[in-house]
């Protein structure tokens, strides 16, 4: 369908509608397309938070709600930047809605876009016009058809489709759509370079088997929840070990960032406490997705709470470790005593349990603590009351 004024106009008077009964009066409206008008609302309600300069452009068109659903955010988009060079020419192979091929533009040289589905296509012309992407080229088409005549490019990114059958998701790269380690010899004949999107939800030491030439893991998150998984995969790299470097985008838009290395992770000792000290850790998401347990105590001089409970404490504040932190207030010993009393002390709380017998819902239901400030930690036997720091 065709922007008009009129199509914009109704899309903005009916943002807030519920869809279903502005579906049920489509006829009321014969000069508009109603159903594209809904996956149109539908579509911006979803990016509203993840893209705001998409969400605030109202030229732009959405193919449908499971792109939206399904694409990267404006964070996670312009990281991407970071791993190419101004210099270079990059084939989006999986262009959906086309974010990422967008970022990359304001980086690269070029970028070449690739969709099978025409729909898809069509979006993307209405949308890099008025973004003005003069750099991105739109082929239609499956891309792994198309392969053998592309040129040479100097990186490849790739979204592998993560639904199955009947619109199920899928996590195990095997099970994603196109074969990537399949396709991989293919893609180094015309690219030395590939950057793979995975699910969070992947496996990063199962992945790195199947995807040998890794030479760097970048594990997103935004708010402390992970969003996706980048490979760094290089034509006739041995990387044994590669640096996974990870991130996260904290409420405040202030970037987290650690790196280490799987092979240094197993050979780091695990120091852990049998009491809690004056301030407690909490790493932020990528680090616990990466599994950087032993690296982030190592680096910051911080005991580990239990091997199970990925909490961490010391005795003198540690300013810069990424994650939240806590001043520990007071530390209880546990018993049905105290869940009987607690709630006198404090009456509302935000509680979270880590290695811990209980439930958060069992726990209210005990202590008839409400929800709220200030925080209780209860990692292994030990409730304690912490504040933010």
């Amino acid at each position: 369908m065709k922007q008009t004024d009129e199509f914009r106009q109704f899309v903005k008077e009916h943002a807030g509608d519920d869809l279903n009964r502005l579906l049920l009066s489509a006829s009321r409206y014969p000069s508009i397309d109603v159903p594209f008008v809904v996956e149109q609302i539908a579509s911006r309600r979803q990016i509203k938070d993840k893209l705001p300069s998409w969400y605030a452009n109202d030229a732009l068109l959405f193919p449908s709600k499971i792109s939206a659903e399904q694409c990267s955010s404006e964070q996670t988009a312009s990281y991407k930047q970071r791993l190419v060079e101004a210099a270079d020419s990059l084939c989006d192979l999986t262009g959906g809605l086309g974010i990422d091929s967008f970022y990359f533009s304001r980086k690269v040289s070029h970028v070449t876009y690739i969709e099978r589905f025409p729909a898809y296509c069509d979006a993307a012309r209405n949308n890099f016009a008025a973004l003005e992407a003069g750099n991105v080229t739109i082929i239609e088409g499956d891309s792994t058809q198309l392969l053998a005549g592309l040129p040479l490019f100097d990186v490849f990114y790739i979204d592998p489709a993560r639904r199955g059958d009947g619109n199920k998701r899928v996590y195990a790269l095997s099970d994603c759509e196109p074969d990537l380690p399949a396709l991989l010899p293919e893609l180094f004949r015309h690219a030395p370079k590939v950057i793979a999107k995975l699910s969070p939800m992947a496996d990063i030491q199962l992945t790195l088997d199947l995807l040998p030439g890794t030479t760097e893991v970048h594990v997103l998150s935004v708010k402390n929840e992970c969003k996706e998984l980048l490979f760094v995969v290089e034509r006739d790299a041995s990387t044994a070990s590669p640096f996974i470097h990870c991130i996260n985008f904290n409420s405040n838009d202030r970037e987290e960032s650690f790196t280490f290395t799987l092979e240094n992770e197993r050979r780091e000792e695990l120091h852990t406490t049998d009491g809690i000290k004056n301030y407690l850790y909490e790493p932020n998401a990528s680090l616990l997705k990466a599994g950087a347990f032993k690296s982030v105590a190592a680096r910051f001089g911080l005991h580990k709470l239990h091997v199970s409970s990925h909490l961490y404490t010391s005795g003198s504040p540690v300013d810069d470790s990424p994650g939240r932190r806590f001043v520990v207030e007071e530390v209880y010993p546990f018993s049905g005593k105290l869940c009987k009393n607690l709630s006198k002390e404090i009456p509302q709380a935000n509680i979270t349990v880590r290695n811990f017998p209980l439930s958060v819902d069992e726990l209210r239901k005990r202590t008839k603590i409400a929800d709220g400030e200030p925080c209780i930690f209860l990692p292994r036997h030990w409730p304690i009351t912490v504040r933010f720091w």
